[in-house]
């Protein structure tokens, strides 16, 4: 999978102008329509462009509360993983759900509309969650860095 000075420039544009039509990063990139749209293509065909996605300020729509669930898993059963995270996935308020090697084995990303609504997510959704051997949330406060991107 090798990408051009072309194509680094339309991802680098994409990132910046997700909501760009491609008539737009073709002449921002300097290129013509078919080019771009051929480039774009390519990119998605090897997997390099994964797609475009809307991005939510969840405040504005009244979800006041952020949370990070770091838990580690009873492996003693050797269907944890699979189980804890067929049912976490059923949770509509878990944003995020990521795997890691280490003492943490899964972290969940999950929004509540305030403390009290956390409150009864936490203790009627997620404590009964299978496999549990430890969990710490920690309250999310403000956002200081969030790249979606390397540089280009």
């Amino acid at each position: 999978m090798r990408i051009d000075d072309n194509d680094r420039r339309l991802l680098r544009l994409l990132v910046a102008a997700p909501e760009a039509s491609t008539s737009e990063l073709a002449a921002r990139a300097g290129l013509t329509e078919a080019t771009c749209w051929r480039r774009l293509e390519r990119l998605r065909a090897q997997g390099i462009l994964r797609g475009q996605r809307a991005v939510i300020n969840w405040r504005a729509l009244g979800w006041e509360v952020e949370v990070s669930l770091r838990i580690t898993l009873d492996k003693t059963n050797p269907r944890a993983f699979d189980e804890f995270i067929a049912a976490a996935r059923t949770v509509p308020e878990v944003l995020e759900i990521q795997t890691f090697l280490g003492r943490v084995d899964i972290r969940l990303n999950l929004i509540a509309r305030d403390l009290a609504h956390y409150q009864e997510v936490y203790r009627d959704r997620i404590l009964p969650l299978p496999h549990i051997a430890d969990l710490e949330a920690l309250m999310h406060l403000s956002d200081i860095k969030h790249a979606e991107s390397l540089p280009l």
